[in-house]
């Protein structure tokens, strides 16, 4: 099994004879990029100044996103406000730490303000003016934007017309007051229609939350572990869509795959993750709070909580992630003795089970899969 490779800190180069629009645009802002398999910790990265929007950032492109979905790194430093920008591709925000605001507007319309700190998620209504404002006198912010920025520039190749256009998405947003009011009640089975969420651990479930009542979650059996999908969220309109996950202590999910470009990043415990294309060797990723990678297309990926607390997560990306270019599904429930693509516990090496038990016993922690997986020591 391979250890696989962490994000390298590329400074912006001619990689070769032809660069797409949108890794030129990427070139003129002048911030490094950052690639490979995964960031161990976003909240160490390194970043740039970026000259044209304010603050510091660096361009994060690693190798599951399929050339769909980028993200970037962005810190403000206390007291201090970006530039303000729109731009036609869609954004989503999660507030990593800091307290601060951000301002979205339309031409001719009054600004919307939302507040938010740490754990906050929101999404940017497209080709929107938007300023972010670091509310501190002290302490810096940093935030992860995911973006459809180099599907959309490689697909008009004419930055005016992403940066500079004049159209407005009414159907979207039109500056209407209370856009970004937090919705109290999900649309249905935990999925929540929201362009605001004040902190997406709050919709976690009792043991993630410490202390809180228990909000409304559902649960659903991926085989044999049950995880709490505690929220699904759909923001703006947009083909960005986001989902948190945890699962228990001593336990792991069985491995699945799907489409690319879904950005996790891991808020709470420790744990690793296996990724692999069918017939090939296994990255191993090593994560904690902070950590984000991108499962690539078509590749299995399984995730393993060898941690002393329930792991969470969250999850962003194209909402059709479940489908392959074929337009075909992926059936991430069906077993893939039977044409789906989930390898179930009994199909597994029996090794990776073995493997997670000696990863346990090195923080304490007895495995938790004694009645539900054919390989495990307690049963």
């Amino acid at each position: 099994m391979a250890e696989a490779p962490q994000a390298e800190y590329d400074p912006v180069l001619d990689h070769g004879s032809y660069r797409s629009p949108y890794e030129r645009w990427k070139e003129a802002e002048g911030l490094p990029s950052v690639h490979g398999y995964f960031v161990q910790n976003l909240h160490d990265l390194d970043l740039a100044p970026w000259k044209s929007r304010g603050g510091s950032a660096a361009f994060i492109n690693l190798e599951g996103t399929g050339g769909l979905k980028d993200s970037y790194l962005y810190e403000l430093g206390a007291g201090q406000s970006s530039v303000p920008v729109k731009h036609i591709y869609e954004e989503t925000v999660f507030i990593l730490g800091g307290r601060g605001a951000t301002e979205v507007w339309i031409d001719g319309k009054p600004k919307q303000t939302l507040e938010w700190r740490g754990r906050s998620l929101f999404a940017i209504p497209s080709n929107a003016w938007h300023q972010y404002h670091n509310l501190s006198g002290a302490d810096s912010v940093r935030f992860l934007g995911i973006t459809s920025a180099p599907m959309v520039m490689n697909a008009f190749r004419n930055r005016d017309f992403v940066f500079n256009n004049s159209f407005v998405f009414a159907d979207r947003f039109d500056g209407e007051a209370g856009y970004f009011r937090e919705t109290e009640k999900p649309s249905g089975r935990a999925r929540w229609k929201t362009n605001y969420v004040a902190d997406v651990l709050a919709r976690g479930p009792l043991a993630i939350r410490e202390g809180a009542e228990a909000p409304a979650t559902w649960s659903f059996s991926t085989g044999f572990v049950t995880v709490n999908q505690t929220a699904s969220f759909s923001m703006v309109d947009s083909t960005i869509q986001a989902h948190t996950s945890s699962w228990p202590i001593g336990t792991y999910k069985p491995a699945h795959r799907h489409g690319p470009g879904i950005h996790i990043i891991i808020l709470r415990g420790h744990g690793y993750s296996h990724m692999w294309p069918e017939g090939r060797p296994v990255e191993r990723i090593d994560w904690g709070p902070g950590s984000l990678f991108v499962p690539p297309d078509n590749w299995f990926h399984q995730h393993f909580n060898a941690g002393a607390e329930p792991v969470f997560f969250l999850a962003i990306g194209s909402e059709n992630e479940s489908q392959r270019p074929s337009g075909r599904p992926y059936e991430i429930f069906r077993s893939v003795q039977d044409g789906g693509d989930r390898i179930f516990y009994e199909q597994e090496d029996p090794a990776v089970h073995r493997d997670f038990e000696a990863a346990l016993a090195k923080v304490g922690v007895p495995c938790g899969m004694g009645g539900i997986h054919p390989f495990c020591s307690q049963r």
